[in-house]
C-alpha cells in the first residue's frame, strides 16, 4: 500500500478492528513513519443506552408519526416503540397497547409541555389559501370529526351478497355538542 492509502486507513482507525489496528501501528513502524493513534470523537463511541419513558400512545401510525415529528422538531430525542410491529399489521395496535411516543427522562417535561400545546386553527400555505379548522355551527368548538352514515351497511353488503350500496351521507359531528350538520362545500 502507498503511504497516502495507509494515511486514509488510519483516518478510518475506529473503525478497525483491534488486530487491524496492531498491523497498521507495526507497518507505519516499519516504514519510519510517524504514527498517532486518533482519539476517539463523541460519533465513534459506541451507542449508550438511553432509559426511555412513555410519554403518549397512539392507536394510529399517521397519529404518532406527527407527534414524532413535532417533538423532533425541538431538538428533543424521541422514539416510537412498536412502529414496525403496526406497520405491519395495524389491526395488534389495540392489543400491544397502541404506538408508545418515549423520550428521555431528562426530556419528558419538555416533551410533554410540546404535546400540550394547542393545534392552531388557522395557518397559512404558500400560494394557496390558507387553511381553516372547521369550527361547529352551534358551539365554535373544534372537537368535530366526519363521519359517513350507512358505510358499514354498504361494507355489510359488499362482502355479504357481493352488491355494492350507495356509501350513504357524510356530515360532520360535534363532540361537544352532538350536533349532526352537512357542509355545503
Amino acid at each position: 500500500m502507498s503511504e497516502l492509502e495507509l494515511q486514509s486507513l488510519l483516518a478510518d482507525w475506529q473503525s478497525l478492528l483491534p488486530e487491524a489496528r496492531t498491523a497498521l501501528a507495526a507497518e507505519f513502524a516499519s516504514r519510519h513513519m510517524e504514527f498517532m493513534e486518533p482519539s476517539a470523537t463523541p460519533e465513534d463511541a459506541p451507542a449508550e443506552f438511553r432509559e426511555l419513558i412513555t410519554v403518549r400512545r397512539y392507536r394510529d401510525l399517521s397519529e404518532a408519526i406527527v407527534a414524532r415529528a413535532v417533538i423532533e422538531s425541538a431538538g428533543i430525542f424521541c422514539f416510537l416503540k412498536d412502529e414496525n410491529l403496526v406497520r405491519l399489521d395495524w389491526q395488534v395496535s389495540n392489543f400491544i397497547g397502541g404506538i408508545r411516543l418515549q423520550v428521555a427522562s431528562s426530556d419528558v417535561e419538555a416533551a410533554e409541555e410540546i404535546l400540550a400545546q394547542p393545534i392552531p386553527t388557522e395557518f397559512p400555505i404558500p400560494d394557496q389559501p390558507g387553511f381553516s379548522q372547521p369550527r361547529c355551527p352551534r358551539c365554535t368548538s373544534t372537537d368535530i370529526t366526519w363521519e359517513r352514515q350507512g358505510r358499514k351497511a354498504a361494507l355489510a353488503s359488499l362482502y355479504l351478497f357481493s352488491l355494492p350500496l350507495p356509501r350513504g351521507s357524510e356530515s360532520w359531528h360535534c363532540n361537544s355538542c352532538d350536533l349532526r350538520w352537512q357542509d355545503d362545500d
